[in-house]
């Protein structure tokens, strides 16, 4: 059975970072394309980076040259820089062309001044 555990979420300012960890388990991430996804009150949960089995990495626009998602051994990662309010949102990881239904709890991500 595929868990999905994502953790790493706070409050913090604007211009400020974090590290989102998703530990995985019953699931090969380095054989699939995995994706960082979130969802933003009143808002549908969107895919926001993929990194594919090649390690080439995809980002939305919105978060292209700020955010890096990366993988090492069951756990992939999501590096937030420069945060900006409009991140503000609970992030999840899944498998991006078969996400499994059972989804993590997410991480809740605040970005306030």
């Amino acid at each position: 059975q595929v868990q999905l555990a994502e953790s790493g979420g706070g409050l913090v300012q604007p211009g400020e970072s974090l590290r989102l960890s998703c530990a995985t388990s019953g699931i090969s991430i380095s054989r699939k394309t995995m994706a960082w996804y979130r969802q933003a009150p009143g808002h549908q949960r969107e895919p926001i980076a993929q990194i594919h089995p090649s390690s080439t990495t995809t980002y939305a626009d919105s978060v292209k040259g700020r955010f890096t998602i990366s993988r090492a051994g069951n756990t992939v990662f999501l590096q937030m820089n420069s945060l900006k309010p409009e991140d503000t949102a609970v992030y999840y990881c899944n498998s991006y062309y078969d996400p499994n239904s059972n989804w993590g709890q997410g991480t809740q991500v605040t970005v306030s001044s």
